[in-house]
This record gives structure tokens, C-alpha cells and sequence, in this order.
């Protein structure tokens, strides 16, 4: 289903941030109330549904357990059981133990010091830890560190191979960096734009895919934001629209920037 390329990627994912935007509004992605759920999400949604996530997040949340201490100090059996919902359970468990142990043994235990890092000092360490790759490391710096990063996934590929921007399996970095030099110019603008661009975010409250949190509503810097919405953005139409195996492109926002066969 790939696509000849289009002449102008960088200009195309921006129409698509417009037109998403416009459509949808603020998605509120990431759906969570401090830094290390955001962190405990990133590890459990690898390989699973959200919905599974969901459920063992309230899982922990109901065994007041969603926090460093609570990680820190649960039996792994104990977390085994109560994470199961979101697969790989035992792996997961460990990983989050790790994580924890990692952060005590290099950052005194302290999310702030450890995301007072630059991005790519703090990026390499990340990626150092069992379980997390490119994409789980730049979940966390996006979403829990506010770090100017862009997160590609299963959903970014697949749209962006099915729109003729680039192939499926093009390297991550490659995208990655062509999303983040892509997005940058919207940023730039943000400043003298803040009421256009705040009235589109709120408008499309219909279309957001969660309520706001203290997560999705925190203080970010302009280039943050717009990574965080474009991604958030792309899940959805990953999602609802362009899904892996029969598509609905008709009823979708980005379905007049599909090239002609």
C-alpha cells in the first residue's frame, strides 16, 4: 500500500498538524497525574493495547502503588500480579524495578534531578536500561520530562507509508528527525499566534482522546507542546482511521492528502 514519495515532507506533516489540530483539538496525551506514572505507562503500553495499560495503572493506583516509594518497596510477585493485565507481566516488572533502582543508584533517587539533564545526555542514559528503546526513552523525555523529542510509533510509519512520505521500515532516527525539523517552524510562530493556536487546541475538545490531566495540562515549552499534540494526533487517526488492516480513509481528517494511486 506505500505511496510514491511526496516532493515536500516537511511541508506535508505540517498541513497534517493543521488540519488534525483544527479537526480535534487538544488530545491530552499523556493521560496521567505525575512524571513517574507517565514513566510506569511507557514501560506497560510496549507490546498491548492501551486498555490493558489502563487497567493495571488502576490496578496499582487501588494498591496505592503508583509512585517510586510504592515500586520501590512492593514485592515483585506483588507487582506482577496487580501489572498482568498489560502482558509480559513478569518482564515488565523487573523492568520497572530496574528502572527505580537506577534512578536511586544515579539520581538519588529524584525524577527532577534526573531530568534536569540535556536531552541527549539524558537520552543515551535511557537507552541504556534494560526494556527501553527509542521509542519507550522518548516517551519518557516527551511526556514525563518535557524534553523536546518526537516520539514515532507503529502509527507514525504506517501513515506516513501509506501518504508517500517515507517507507515503513525507514530508520527511526531518520524519522524522528524529520518530524522534529518538520514541526519546528510551527513552533517558532507559536509566539505570535498563542490565541489562534490555543482557540484550535480547545475547540476541538470533541475530538480529544482523554480528559485533561495534570500531565497533559502542565507548563511546556512551545516546540514541547507541538511534538506532544502531533503525536497525540497521529494515535488517533492511527487508531480510528488508519488502522493496519482495513483502513477508513473516506471519514478521515488527512484523506485529501493521500496521493493519487
Amino acid at each position: 500500500m506505500s505511496r510514491a514519495p511526496q516532493s515536500n515532507p516537511a511541508a506535508e506533516i505540517r498541513n497534517y498538524y493543521a488540519a488534525l489540530s483544527r479537526a480535534w483539538g487538544a488530545q491530552h496525551w499523556w493521560p496521567a497525574e505525575t512524571q513517574f506514572e507517565v514513566i510506569v505507562g511507557a514501560y506497560l503500553t510496549q507490546n498491548t493495547a492501551w486498555t490493558n495499560v489502563e487497567r493495571a495503572l488502576a490496578n496499582l493506583r487501588r494498591a496505592n502503588l503508583l509512585s517510586l516509594e510504592g515500586i520501590r518497596a512492593v514485592r515483585l510477585p506483588r507487582l506482577q500480579r496487580l501489572i498482568r493485565p498489560s502482558g509480559y507481566f513478569r518482564q515488565k516488572a523487573a523492568r520497572l524495578k530496574t528502572f527505580v533502582a537506577f534512578l536511586d543508584d544515579k539520581h538519588q533517587g529524584s525524577l527532577p534531578r534526573l531530568f534536569s539533564q540535556p536531552t541527549e545526555k539524558l537520552r543515551e542514559e535511557l537507552l541504556t536500561l534494560n526494556g527501553i528503546g527509542p521509542e519507550t526513552a522518548d516517551s519518557i523525555l516527551l511526556y514525563a520530562g518535557n524534553h523536546p523529542v518526537f516520539v514515532v510509533d507503529a502509527y507514525t510509519r504506517r501513515i506516513l507509508d501509506r501518504h508517500g512520505i517515507v517507507p515503513e521500515k525507514t530508520d527511526y532516527e531518520e524519522i524522528r528527525q524529520l518530524f522534529q525539523t518538520s514541526l519546528e517552524p510551527i513552533a517558532a510562530n507559536q509566539e505570535h499566534r498563542t490565541a489562534e493556536v490555543r482557540e484550535l487546541l480547545d475547540a476541538g475538545i470533541r475530538g480529544a482522546a482523554h480528559p485533561p490531566s495534570a500531565m497533559s495540562t502542565a507548563h511546556r515549552t512551545a516546540l514541547v507542546q507541538v511534538y506532544n499534540e502531533m503525536h497525540g494526533l497521529i494515535v488517533g487517526v492511527g487508531k480510528n482511521y488508519c488502522r493496519k488492516s482495513k483502513p477508513s480513509c473516506d471519514d478521515c481528517p488527512l484523506q485529501r492528502f493521500l496521493p493519487d494511486k
